[in-house]
């Protein structure tokens, strides 16, 4: 289901099952997997690529150089960058610099199942690792690490989130090594900061 008032520009590429809200633009070149819902409002760049099963909701950006895998949730509000030093214009203020993505352009990769809170800021150049959780108003501006739970400006992680999304550890500044297990069942190695599920 496409609404009538979204703009989706020639070259992008729509799986079965996508849901895509009112006033939406989606820029030249974008792939959007299977089964995913693009909520209100939602601006999506050149080339950027997402995957299936993904939720993005109202008004977030997502700029050129994002790749979004599988499962992802992306709350409202959430902002992505892609240049570290942006400038309108040249130095002698003659001519504005181009939007379209250069050599200064830095990707951003969301491994799957991750989710970030609302009103996010998303760093360049970094990845937010699987099934982390980005807690709501962080700025991000270092990679995250798989299943790391981190909040605050700049974010920090703070625990160690499992798949269902229940925090099942706070980090502390001992470096043990322990099992820890989920509500839910499932099972996680935590030694130091590292966290890896238990098959």
């Amino acid at each position: 289901m496409i609404h009538p008032t979204a703009i989706i520009e020639e070259g992008v590429l729509i799986g079965e099952g996508t849901t895509i809200w009112d006033n939406v633009h989606i820029r030249r070149g974008a792939c959007i997997g299977r089964d995913c819902i693009i909520g209100e409002k939602t601006y999506i760049a050149y080339d950027v690529k997402v995957g299936n099963k993904v939720k993005i909701n109202a008004f977030v950006y997502i700029c050129a150089a994002v790749t979004i895998e599988d499962g992802v949730m992306i709350s409202a509000g959430t902002i992505f960058t892609n240049d570290r030093f942006p400038r309108a214009v040249t130095p002698d203020l003659r001519f504005l610099r181009p939007s379209a993505p250069d050599e200064n352009t830095l990707p951003t990769l969301v491994r799957c199942g991750a989710t970030i809170g609302a009103g996010c800021v998303i760093g360049c150049g970094l990845t937010i690792g699987k099934w982390a959780m980005v807690g709501m108003g962080s700025v991000v501006t270092r990679s995250v690490p798989d299943f790391h739970l981190v909040v605050g400006s700049p974010a920090k992680s703070i625990g160690a989130v499992c798949k269902c999304g229940k925090v099942i550890y706070r980090f502390s500044d001992d470096n043990l090594i322990l099992e820890k297990s989920c509500d839910c069942g499932l099972r996680y190695r935590i030694s130091g900061k590292e966290v890896t599920e238990i098959e």
